[in-house]
């Protein structure tokens, strides 16, 4: 329990899950604590809400001292974890973020700060691994449902390109004839007209799409992308 959380109203902090598909992997954003607390430890990027101010404006303040905001294509509220002892100092809630920086930018970051496998997260500082992987969770849920795989594309891919995108993020591998079908049937995708030269193997030119809108939409509330079946 942290000191004196009867004693004062908790601070209040935002934070961030920056994610992003790099090298055929789903990567979060994090940062190296230079001091106690949880010296050494990795963390989320973000901090103390300052007042009159709002919790957007917040988390795009300190994200910009991290990456640049304009690298993000997506962001949203992603939870609030108000526990007294999630701290081990004092009582801080915090409100995390969920962003999303497509696969073809390379964000310039500071030197205490790299891109970490979600699967793969190193020593993490109070909560932040949790929040880190219900951001994974989320991401996953609304690839099925949303047209959210715009905010991990760059802005014109092929069928087979997209599909790398999608299995990394969902953590199983994906058919691509499925993903066009699907994405296709939904409206999501539109061809650009362009095609792309096959590769080494040779086979028939492949044929560039694009995302038909750049903001988050519910395109089927009901839908699931599955792992395929083993049998």
């Amino acid at each position: 329990m942290p000191k004196s959380t009867t004693e004062s109203r908790p601070a209040h902090e935002s934070l961030a899950a920056v994610l992003q598909v790099r090298d055929g992997v789903l990567q979060v954003l994090l940062w190296q604590r230079a001091k106690q607390p949880s010296l050494g430890a990795w963390a989320l990027p973000g901090g103390r809400l300052e007042r009159g101010e709002t919790l957007e404006h917040s988390i795009r303040r300190h994200l910009a001292a991290k990456v640049d905001v304009r690298d993000l294509a997506h962001m949203e509220q992603l939870e609030t974890r108000s526990d007294p002892g999630r701290h081990p100092e004092e009582w801080l809630v915090a409100t995390a973020y969920l962003g999303l920086v497509p696969a073809d930018v390379d964000p310039r970051v500071p030197e205490d700060t790299t891109w970490h496998p979600v699967d793969e997260l190193p020593p993490m500082a109070f909560d932040h691994g949790e929040i880190a992987l219900a951001g994974r969770e989320r991401l996953r849920a609304k690839l099925s449902y949303t047209n959210v795989g715009f905010a991990l594309a760059p802005p014109s891919f092929t069928i087979s390109e997209l599909r790398g995108l999608y299995s990394a993020a969902l953590g199983h591998d994906v058919s691509a004839t499925n993903l066009q079908r699907v994405l296709l049937r939904r409206q999501l995708l539109e061809p650009t007209g362009e095609t792309r030269p096959p590769g080494r193997a040779g086979g028939r030119p492949a044929a560039v799409f694009r995302f038909a809108a750049a903001g988050l939409e519910v395109t089927d509330p009901f839908a699931v992308l599955r792992p395929p079946d083993p049998r």
